[in-house]
């Protein structure tokens, strides 16, 4: 039996009954995955190891980034991106990146209770994405523009995904699956 768990942690104020557990879980069921949970703020993050596919979930970036700092799980999560499967949904996959300063740009107020100052992520990965790109387009002022100009400022290409989309990273390769 291989062994999946959905990191909840981001998932402020719901954790195991977020709304996508259902579906996440049964997705990971019906690959042959036996499911478990685990949140930064109450277990040890050496736990991680043992599982086949660590599936971090969305929610509030700060908040996901500010918990693994805490737990002081850096370390076992650059460990696991190496030798097993590790998968980020929305803010689980901005923590992965290098910073989350874009979307610091877009939602600051997300921040205002956490109260993160450092903005830099684990990354692992060498690629920044802007997740739900359509669902925000027209919900954020400039925002097209706004990444744009965030693009140019920080030289760098941010790669633009819709809900079901997803990026596969591998090594210095990327694509959008």
């Amino acid at each position: 039996m291989r062994y999946a768990v959905l990191v909840t942690t981001a998932s402020v104020g719901y954790k195991e009954i977020d709304k996508h557990i259902p579906r996440l879980s049964e997705e990971l069921r019906t690959l042959g995955l036996s499911v478990d949970f685990f949140d930064f703020d109450t277990d040890q993050p050496e736990k991680l190891l043992q599982y086949d596919l660590i599936e971090i979930i969305g929610g509030n970036p700060f908040y996901l980034l500010n918990s693994i700092g805490n737990s002081k799980a850096e370390k076992i999560l650059k460990t696991v991106a190496k030798e097993k499967f590790l998968v980020g949904i929305s803010a689980g996959s901005l923590v992965l990146q290098r910073n989350i300063d874009l979307i610091a740009g877009y939602s600051p107020e997300m921040n205002e209770e956490v109260g993160l100052k450092d903005f830099t992520g684990l990354g692992l990965v060498n690629i920044e994405i802007l997740p739900h790109y359509h669902r925000f387009l027209n919900v954020f002022e400039r925002f097209e523009e706004r990444a744009r100009e965030y693009e140019i400022q920080n030289n760098c290409f941010v790669i633009r995904i819709d809900d079901g989309q997803g990026v596969l990273a591998e090594n210095e390769k990327y694509r959008i699956i």
